[in-house]
């Protein structure tokens, strides 16, 4: 056998095996770093700590709440039903299950049950494909009765594991591919390749789906992100994997090396640095204990907090039932029903052939729960974190386990709750300050080369912090050019040049999060209070302006969405029409942005009609089940008719209704060379803020830190 024909069958026997570990067994990953220190401040007394999360057996769990996700035993059973349903059963080996989740009961179901009450009748919810047929299902798993719902006019489901991995290897059976790739020096055991998802430009990418691949080279490195081979797309039929166009625009354009950069801490860990003396460790201890709960695998409780937290395929993580225990009367109070991330957008900013396509909806195209990784212990979350697993669904329907998807953790970085010091002219000897300690749900997914890290924060004055993080890698470009000297004034280069051979090319990202408020309840309505300049009467005051805050409710969607502009600053609020405080203001949380970006594509890019949801950071919509994902519910090869935009130009009532709140957080990229060979974590976050929700200061009554409440911690050594 030839050499190059020994390496294809090495490869297709490893690809395939991987494909049936990947489909047919659970996740069951090792937790493991790649190094480990002992901390030298040993606590007194301490007790034995796992630093290594506890294996969870799901195969016995059991549905609690109408809001906990399948089980396993359920989705076995969905399984069944679907493959001997009279649609499938002739060839049960063309249907393939792209989702397959808990269709929670109507609102009113669940707002109305109560601990102890029997669940709502449990269902099913499946999106397919069946001879490359789409179909969406709810399966009644107590009658098992299948109903057929209907499709969205364009797209296709979120692409299963199965789907991205074989698309990978497909082109391999190509023999214009691989003498393509060899003639670009590569060899094919050194090939790492990625699926691409192309978006919708046209007609000619109908009726079928398509995927694009790109390869890279990883000899020399695990980073084979930076070793590009440039201009090299394979479009495929990912249903037949037929290998249907073959693009090659990058004939001499060399691969860039790999020196440099490999990130694992077993190749840099003797790397020399400017600063020596590595940073001492640091951990926070519970000798108590942690002061939240996790009962019946989903549910939380914390400082007054409560809410019910799982894992999903396509969002990551949800946040339902979220409510507060008000702590003058006692009495628990509703906030949010429900929120999580519903759709992500990430175009890229270079136009030419092999770029123009990458313009990536991670949640609706890969699945932001499927790309989930698991967290790594004192890393990723620190030594006093709880760690809960995801329970998601291959190919085949059967069920898979990602552990330690979420992590749960108290926080404490010397952040202030609040304080007051009075000044010596008052004469009086006050110093009163209190600590912040806040609870963070986190979870981190790694589409292909970007990671992003969701933190969901509760502080104890009511307020949430939704922040992301971006790190991983970049998605690099190739280039001849070694030095910026080298770059002709007039050429483009659509990026950053980061290291010789390689550019940064320039691109968003935008996450954007569905959040049914139930501020008091789901009567609520949507007010903006703007800040304007007011120009003082002549003789009125020694001052000739001020600024006045003016209340005006939105009636309807169109009311409702907001462009922030730093010189129109507003305030956004979310409040009860049913209930006052005590002096007669309603009751209400606001949305407080941070930094944050907006799309400045043409709204008729094709990419941007796709990604509409992003033309406003604000939006406000009628509660509708069916409306949960931004980008519509077929996100794949979709052409736009169905998201965010669409739904709001309806302009529908929102005033003293059940409504939604939708907030796009943003991220303008420019790529600079502390981004190579990985990036350092970037974050930014967006609060939601109690206003007139609580009578007065709601942590007044919060103890101070005394040193007899603390844990006694020495040195192991003098430094």
């Amino acid at each position: 056998m030839e050499h190059s024909s020994l390496l294809r069958y090495l490869f297709f026997s490893t690809g395939a095996l991987l494909f049936l570990l990947f489909t047919h067994f659970s996740f069951h990953l090792p937790s493991s770093t790649s190094f480990s220190r002992s901390s030298p401040f040993p606590l007194s007394n301490k007790p034995s700590i796992s630093t290594t999360p506890k294996t969870r057996n799901h195969e016995s769990d059991t549905a609690h709440h109408p809001f906990d996700p399948l089980t396993i035993q359920e989705i076995n059973l969905a399984r069944s039903i679907l493959y001997s349903h009279s649609l499938f059963s002739a060839s049960p080996s063309s249907l393939s299950i792209h989702s397959l989740s808990l269709n929670e009961p109507d609102k009113s179901t669940v707002r109305s049950w109560q601990a102890g009450d029997p669940l709502p009748t449990r269902q099913a919810l499946a999106v397919t494909l069946f001879k490359t047929k789409p179909y969406v299902l709810l399966i009644d798993l107590s009658t098992k009765e299948v109903v057929q719902l209907p499709v969205p006019e364009s797209g296709y489901p979120t692409m299963t594991m199965e789907d991205m991995t074989s698309a990978t290897w497909a082109p391999l059976a190509d023999k214009a591919f691989n003498e393509t790739i060899t003639a670009r020096g590569v060899r094919l055991s050194d090939l790492a390749c990625l699926p691409i998802s192309l978006g919708w430009y046209g007609e000619k990418e109908e009726g079928r789906r398509l995927i694009k691949v790109q390869c890279y080279s990883a000899e020399g490195t695990a980073n084979f992100y930076m070793r590009p081979i440039e201009g090299l797309t394979v479009l495929l039929d990912m249903d037949t994997k037929e290998v249907i166009e073959i693009s090659e625009k990058g004939n001499g354009i060399p691969i860039p090396g790999s020196t440099n950069t490999d990130y694992r801490y077993e190749k840099t860990k003797n790397n020399k640095i400017a600063w020596s003396k590595p940073l001492n460790p640091i951990s926070i201890e519970q000798p108590n204990g942690p002061s939240f709960t996790v009962s019946e695998n989903h549910q939380v409780k914390w400082a007054g907090w409560d809410f019910h937290i799982k894992a999903d395929a396509r969002a990551g993580v949800i946040i339902s039932g979220l409510g507060i225990t008000d702590p003058q009367t006692g009495k628990r109070r509703e906030v949010m029903y429900k929120g999580f991330a519903s759709e992500l957008f990430v175009p890229y900013m270079d136009p030419t052939e092999a770029w123009y396509f990458k313009t990536y909806m991670d949640a609706g195209e890969y699945g932001f729960g499927l790309q989930s990784m698991p967290l790594v212990p004192l890393n990723d979350c620190p030594r006093n974190a709880y760690f809960m697993d995801g329970v998601f669904v291959a190919g085949n329907g059967r069920p898979y386990v990602r552990e330690n998807m979420i992590c749960l953790f108290e926080k404490y970085g010397g952040d202030i709750g609040w304080r007051h010091s009075e000044s010596p002219i008052t004469g009086m000897e006050i110093k009163e300050a209190r600590p912040k300690v806040t609870l963070v749900a986190r979870m981190a997914a790694s589409v292909a080369n970007y990671d992003y890290i969701v933190d969901w924060e509760f502080q104890t004055d009511g307020l949430i912090r939704i922040k992301v993080a971006l790190s991983g890698i970049l998605m690099v470009k190739g280039t001849p050019y070694t030095h910026t000297s080298e770059i002709p004034k007039s050429e483009n280069l659509y990026g950053t040049l980061l290291s010789q051979n390689v550019i940064g090319v320039i691109h968003d990202h935008y996450i954007t999060f569905r959040l049914d408020m139930d501020v008091d309840g789901p009567a609520n309505s949507f007010a903006r209070v703007s800040l304007t300049r007011e120009q003082t009467e002549s003789g009125e005051s020694p001052r000739t302006s001020y600024l006045k805050a003016t209340r005006r409710v939105a009636a309807t969607e169109q009311e409702a969405t907001v462009k922030m502009s730093l010189y129109k600053p507003e305030e956004f609020h979310m409040f009860s029409t049913e209930k006052v405080t005590s002096v007669g203001n309603p009751t209400g949380y606001k949305v407080v942005p941070a930094g944050t970006a907006a799309s400045l594509l043409d709204l008729n890019d094709p990419p941007q009609l796709r990604g509409a949801f992003t033309n406003n950071q604000i939006w406000v919509t009628p509660y509708n089940k069916s409306e949960e994902w931004a980008g519509g519910l077929f996100v794949y090869q979709s052409k736009g008719e169905d998201t965010l935009d669409i739904w709001a130009k309806r302009d529908r009532p929102i005033e003293n209704r059940d409504i939604v709140l939708w907030y796009t957080l943003g991220f303008h990229h420019v790529p600079c060379q502390e981004d190579f060979p990985i990036m350092p974590t970037v974050s930014s976050s967006f609060d939601l803020k109690p206003v007139n929700f609580f009578e007065s200061n709601p942590i007044l009554w919060l103890p101070p830190n005394l040193e007899k409440d603390l844990p006694v911690c020495t040195a192991s050594a003098v430094a």
